[in-house]
Order: C-alpha cells, then sequence, then structure tokens
C-alpha cells in the first residue's frame, strides 16, 4: 500500500472515531442532541477535508517524474483489503464497547480477570491503572483498554500470518506505480513510529504526563480505544514494508 493512502485511511478512520466520541461525550453532557448531531459532524468532515488535502499533495508529488496520471488513484486503491477490513471491524467493536459496555462491566469478575491478564502482559496497561488510581477514576476505561489490547493482540497475530501476501503486493505496486519513498525507507518511517508508538502506550510512558482532566475528553477516549489498535496496524505495516524491501525468494 502507497503511504499516502495509507496516511489517508487511517486520518480518515482517526476523524470518524474522535468524531464519535465527541459526539459521545457532548450528549453525555447534557447537549442537546439535534445542536451536537448538527455541529460535530461539520467539524469533522472539515477536518477530515482539511488532511486529505495535504495527504492528496504528498501523493502527487511522491510520484516519481514521468509516472502516468492514470497510475496515481485506481479504483480498487479505495476498496480495504482483508486486514483493512479486519481492522475496521475490531475499531468499531472496541468503539461500541468503549462506549456503551465499558462502564457496565467494573463488578463483572470477567471483565476483572481480562484487566489484569492485559495488565501482566502490557506494561502500559499497568501504568495506565496507576494513573487512573492516581486520578481516583475509571468509569470503565480500564477495561475499555483491555478489550482494545486484546483485539489488537488478535488482529496482530491474523495479519502476521499473510505478511508475505501483504509484502508481495507492495511489490506489485511499487512496480506499476513507482514511487519515490521505496519499501525501505517506508518501512524506516513505520518503525519508526511504531517505535514511539510502543513506547508511548505499551511501555505507558505517555500515561504519567498526562493529567487528569485527558482522561474526561476526547484524548484519553483515543489513547485507551483507538490507540492499541493502531499501534498494532502500524507494527504490520512496517515488517511488511521491512520484508518488501527484502530481495524477493
Amino acid at each position: 500500500m502507497g503511504i499516502a493512502r495509507l496516511l489517508a485511511k487511517g486520518w480518515l478512520l482517526f476523524c470518524l472515531v474522535a468524531g464519535g466520541h465527541a459526539l459521545h461525550l457532548a450528549l453525555e453532557a447534557g447537549t442537546p442532541a439535534v445542536e451536537a448531531w448538527l455541529a460535530i459532524p461539520v467539524c469533522v468532515l472539515l477536518f477530515a477535508a482539511m488532511g486529505l488535502l495535504f495527504i492528496g499533495g504528498f501523493g502527487v508529488s511522491g510520484g516519481l517524474p514521468g509516472t502516468p496520471l492514470r497510475l496515481w488513484t485506481k479504483p480498487h486503491h479505495f476498496f480495504p483489503g482483508f486486514n483493512e477490513i479486519v481492522f475496521l471491524i475490531f475499531v468499531a467493536m472496541s468503539f461500541v464497547v468503549q462506549v456503551v459496555l465499558a462502564p457496565l462491566t467494573l463488578a463483572i469478575p470477567a471483565a476483572q480477570a481480562l484487566e489484569r491478564a492485559v495488565a501482566f502482559a502490557i506494561p502500559g496497561q499497568l501504568a495506565l491503572v496507576r494513573a487512573l488510581d492516581a486520578c481516583n477514576m475509571d468509569g470503565g476505561r480500564v477495561f475499555a483498554a483491555a478489550f482494545s489490547w486484546l483485539l489488537a493482540a488478535i488482529y496482530f497475530a491474523s495479519a502476521c500470518s499473510r505478511l508475505k501476501l501483504q509484502a508481495g503486493l507492495i511489490r506489485l505496486e511499487q512496480g506499476q506505480k513507482p514511487e519515490i519513498i521505496g519499501p525501505a525507507l517506508r518501512a524506516f518511517i513505520f518503525g519508526a513510529v511504531a517505535v514511539a508508538a510502543i513506547q508511548f502506550l505499551v511501555m505507558g510512558s505517555v500515561f504519567p504526563l498526562l493529567e487528569c482532566r485527558a482522561y474526561f475528553d476526547i484524548t484519553g477516549a483515543l489513547l485507551t480505544g483507538l490507540a492499541p489498535l493502531m499501534t498494532a496496524y502500524l507494527v504490520v505495516a512496517a515488517m511488511a514494508s521491512l520484508l518488501a524491501s527484502a530481495p524477493e525468494a
């Protein structure tokens, strides 16, 4: 997948999830439903369009000189692959659990067992628990993060089983539409961002830096819901690009 298309899809997903959380928080705060539905989607569309404008310019400029215009965008570029479909389903599941079910799981033993298991495997989950304890708040946020990490682990294991196929598709696209950013540089970029995400989220370095009020707003919602899945997606993308940069056996 071209890096511009990956950025465009990621930006759209980020805007949609952030807009969903903004709408949920506004309704919880007592904002009239009509007012919230009229204001927030407009803001989401404006932010999404602004980001796509910059990403589109980057994508056009990223092609090698002399590349035909017809190769820049094709209809199949807009359709998600299997990994992307699974990822979108998991993001939707994480959002529903975070918004609807997580606040109801505070006293359920199975939910607490999942939280402890994820905290044992993911240091960042334990850092989140400590940060929320220091702020004297939970409200289902710990379970929402644990469930998102569980989905991220499942997605990572599933996507890794198709790494060779994804790397082959990257090689094929690189042959059909050469880009200045080749698989090796793409793997370096994805890898650098993935390492930063692992340090901040998997190791939990970001949570002690946040003020308590951050966990009440969209920032906390995205960090506990979308961020674990995005980290897994970035790691898979980095691994696929790295494999595509190697000589084909």
